[in-house]
């Protein structure tokens, strides 16, 4: 199936596994790319020399082309554009817009820059700044979300850009890849179905989490960072909502030197990253100080498998997603339902012989 995406990027089949913290590690990122989709590799969380460590490891599992996910606002954002364009990565994906001069240095290096967007307007920035093609994720999808429904916002996007949209938010399966190429998209990207897979070294206790959450056992919280985040419903999660502004900070605040000592950041970088954060997204000091505690609560259960300590971002699919396929077997099932679905359709409106049309007018 080629799309204006798979061209793009060279994949087999318009299908992108998102770079999600903590999950989207080497191991399911060289297995995605293996079943033809785009595989993306979760950076934010790195430190430059675990990041090229980690994006030779891709290279070394695979042939085929992967992505790298960016923080745009981080204050070694050109510093980690350099090192992927140096190792010859495929892709560069950001969470949020990139400058206008950094799509350029990538794109200058033969990268390929993906944004992902929530909102039809910061489509058409990127868009006009030279993007190459944007993810677009309605308000179904798992983590840092908005409140449109992919529905609505994917068809408002595909009629303002003329770049290849990929579709996010609310995707799990064949069917949705149909609905989202009925819309103009050129192919889906998910986050929970490939979290959700035997290739995902996310431990068994948390997968097990999600594989027997409902629909309504996806919920969307600012209580975590101060944003919206939809993650799976927990203890912790009513906890961290029943806590005071002076307890929530005090966590933050450990949280922030963890993730200090983890990233190898130095405080003064966290601060001008946490300045950057603070002008991009107009958020109080507060905000940016809790948004310390998104990658620490991530880790303890993502890592770590404590649902008890770690919150779970997820996609409202989960509700409905009730194995761990490998990626291959995943791709394999998408595809073959998405041609399935496809000749469903050409059956039941079989093309108009040449000679029977109806005469204009």
């Amino acid at each position: 199936m080629k799309t204006a995406f798979t061209t793009l990027v060279g994949v087999e089949h318009p299908i992108v596994q998102t770079g999600m913290g903590w999950v989207a590690g080497p191991r399911l990122v060289s297995a995605a790319a293996n079943a033809g989709a785009l595989g993306i590799l979760a950076s934010a969380t790195m430190t430059l020399e675990q990041l090229r460590s980690a994006v030779r490891e891709v290279a070394s599992r695979t042939d085929a082309p992967f992505g790298v996910n960016l923080r745009a606002d981080a204050g070694d954002a050109a510093e980690r554009a350099a090192l992927i364009a140096d190792e010859g990565v495929r892709v560069a994906s950001f969470a949020l817009a990139p400058s206008k001069e950094l799509i350029a240095r990538l794109k200058d290096a033969g990268v390929v820059v993906i944004p992902s967007v929530g909102a039809r307007r910061h489509a058409e920035k990127v868009a006009a700044w030279g993007a190459d093609a944007v993810i677009v994720q309605g308000g179904e999808g798992g983590g840092h979300t908005g409140d449109v429904a992919t529905t609505v916002l994917l068809p408002q996007v595909v009629d303002a850009v003329d770049i290849p949209v990929i579709a996010a938010g609310g995707f799990h399966d064949g069917r949705g890849l149909v609905a989202a190429l009925s819309f103009g998209a050129a192919g889906v990207a998910m986050g929970t179905r490939f979290l959700l897979t035997s290739d995902s070294t996310v431990p068994d206790a948390v997968k097990a989490e999600y594989l027997k959450a409902g629909v309504r056992d996806v919920t969307v919280t600012t209580a975590v960072d101060g944003l919206p985040h939809r993650m799976l419903r927990s203890e912790l999660v009513a906890s961290l909502e029943r806590a005071g502004r002076a307890r929530a900070l005090a966590r933050a605040v450990r949280h922030a030197a963890g993730f200090r000592k983890l990233s190898g950041l130095s405080w003064s970088r966290m601060v001008r990253d946490g300045l950057a954060m603070k002008h991009g997204k107009e958020l109080s000091w507060s905000q940016v100080l809790l948004a310390a505690n998104t990658p620490m609560l991530l880790k303890a259960s993502m890592v770590e498998g404590r649902t008890d300590l770690g919150v779970m971002a997820s996609g409202q699919v989960a509700g409905v997603i009730e194995d761990l396929p490998s990626c291959a077997e995943l791709v394999t099932r998408v595809m073959a339902e998405a041609h399935t679905v496809l000749e469903r359709l050409h059956g039941l409106n079989p093309p108009h012989p040449l000679g029977t049309l109806p005469p204009p007018g």
